[in-house]
């Protein structure tokens, strides 16, 4: 049977559209105006693919990055704003404290530069594979943070990791490089 064909925004594109709008209207207000949590939330949750098309490898990274996505998402119930998070963390001795709001917010953001390491070593040359991009990645983001027992396993799924090719079948990107460019100009530049 013939795969019928998809009319869904792939993944990565819309991740790319929200975390653009988020900068348009970062850019757009005043110094002193604070980023609604919610906005954040709905922006980081979609990352979660990625980390999912990522395979095995990365199934822990994509446990963790979700549990704290959830989290964030529960208190912009009760907080409005990132810095209000922050605020009452610091304010009740908690920044610290496993579970605390503002350590899942360091969590989720560290998920975030992850992920934005691996894609600009990914990016950087046609002939990087996702390993190699992943390595490094990982070995900038978190490896500084992690023991030894982590980094090892992290070492050691890093050869479960899909190929290049397969990562973007997984993600439904079928953009040639100059094609991308035109969509996201400067995106793929510094080659």
């Amino acid at each position: 049977m013939a795969m019928a064909e998809s009319t869904s925004t792939p993944p990565l594109t819309s991740i790319v559209e929200a975390f653009e709008e988020l900068d348009k209207f970062l850019q757009s207000q005043p110094q002193q105006q604070r980023l609604s949590l919610d906005t954040f939330c709905q922006a980081s949750s979609l990352v979660s693919i990625l980390f999912s098309c990522l395979g095995l490898a990365f199934k822990f990274a994509e446990m963790e990055y979700v549990s704290k996505v959830d989290d964030l998402v529960e208190a912009s119930k009760t907080y409005d704003t990132l810095e209000s998070i922050i605020d009452f963390d610091v304010a009740n001795d908690m920044v610290k404290t496993p579970g605390s709001h503002s350590r899942n917010l360091r969590r989720v953001r560290q998920g975030l530069d992850l992920i934005r390491a691996l894609f600009e070593q990914f990016l950087s040359t046609d002939d990087y594979s996702l390993r190699e991009a992943a390595s490094t990645a990982y070995a900038q983001v978190c490896a500084p943070y992690h023991s030894w027992t982590i980094r090892t396993a992290v070492a050691a799924g890093m050869y479960a990791l899909p190929s290049r090719d397969q990562l973007l079948v997984n993600l439904e990107e079928t953009l040639s490089r100059e094609e991308d460019e035109k969509v996201h100009p400067g995106l793929t530049s510094g080659d």
